[in-house]
């Protein structure tokens, strides 16, 4: 067996990166592709096998939703995941940062799901804290977002509640380094991503997108599974304003084993359950307090001025991300711009 290896993908792989990639495929022609380590290189893989099968195919073709052409006239695609997050292993999705746009654009297609996932906890052992902290969070907003997602079904809730179990009680567990525990994460990380494969994200996704990039020239990026940590209890009480997504909500406060009066308090303990969550993390509750480093500080590195000054267009952004359409409360750009805010400053969303 003739194999060639291609290294050096970055933690937010680049357009560039997928190029060059793609040209090594061209050069070396493989009947399989093999994808190993976390979500960073197995989608970087899948957007250079749309490029390998297809060599006219441009980047903004491949980021028309659902608009891939057939693959596997070269290649199949075999992911072998080493973190328990994206589930990219199992998914219909790839990331790639526009770097000179600061942007990080979902491509999404079923055409790009691997033939075959290789999902062996013992590869996920050796994942640094943070890792596992953010990997886990993603993991969660996954499984929780696929459920209150308008394109929910029987197939996908039964998955999405069931992994949000499982992280409910091994995440803290594999995170201060249980092994058993650390097992049971890469098992519910990939339930997530088959629940949200098939039923989709919302917009705490969306706003990780659009915002992961954008203040990439202050010398840091807002890591995917962290923006999601902090955005998920600011999206879930703007969307418990639409009753079916309440109803849901409710449930998955149910299934966490939290208490409460009435809907409107458990919704509430959800978020606090959540905010706990992070803060057993050593996540932020905010981007204000957001180091470059990734870890809770007084003054976080990307500056009030500069954050304002560049709101609207991530809220542009966000709204025309491939993830919000699923979403079950549609925002307006002003309502996004106010929940960027809310995400910024840690304030009540209320409206």
């Amino acid at each position: 067996m003739e194999v060639k290896l291609f290294e050096g993908i970055e933690s937010d792989p680049s357009v560039d990166t997928v190029m060059k990639g793609a040209k090594e495929m061209l050069d070396f022609g493989p009947d399989w592709i093999v994808a190993i380590g976390g979500g960073s290189p197995i989608d970087a893989a899948k957007a250079m096998w749309i490029k390998y099968e297809y060599p006219d195919c441009t980047f903004e073709d491949m980021c028309k939703v659902f608009g891939i052409p057939t693959l596997r006239k070269k290649a199949k695609f075999c992911a072998i995941s080493s973190t328990s997050g994206t589930a990219t292993e199992v998914t219909a999705f790839s990331i790639i940062t526009d770097y000179e746009k600061g942007i990080k654009y979902p491509i999404a297609d079923f055409e790009i799901t691997p033939d075959v996932a290789i999902v062996d906890p013992a590869l996920a052992q050796t994942m640094p804290k943070k890792l596992v902290a953010h990997t886990g969070m993603d993991a969660l907003t996954h499984a929780i977002e696929a459920y209150v997602s308008t394109a929910n079904c029987d197939y996908t809730d039964p998955l999405a509640l069931h992994a949000i179990e499982m992280i409910r009680d091994d995440l803290v567990d594999s995170y201060n380094e249980d092994k058993e525990a650390r097992n049971a994460m890469h098992n519910a990380q990939c339930l997530a991503g088959m629940a949200f494969s098939n039923a989709l994200l919302g917009i705490v996704h969306s706003m990780a997108h659009k915002t992961g990039a954008v203040f990439g020239d202050l010398g840091a990026h807002i890591i995917h599974g962290a923006a999601n940590a902090m955005y998920l209890p600011k999206v879930i009480a703007f969307n418990a304003k639409d009753e079916t997504a309440k109803k849901r909500y409710v449930k998955i406060a149910d299934v966490i084993g939290l208490s409460g009066n009435n809907d409107d308090d458990k919704v509430k303990a959800l978020i606090a359950y959540l905010r706990g969550l992070n803060e057993k993390l050593n996540i932020p509750l905010c981007i204000k307090n957001y180091g470059a480093d990734s870890y809770p500080t007084e003054q976080g590195f990307v500056p009030e001025n500069i954050f304002l000054e560049r709101l609207h267009d991530i809220a542009v952004n966000a709204i025309a991300d491939a993830c919000t359409g699923s979403n079950p409360r549609q925002p307006s750009v002003e309502e996004m711009e106010k929940l960027l805010k809310c995400c910024y400053y840690d304030t009540e969303v209320d409206f």
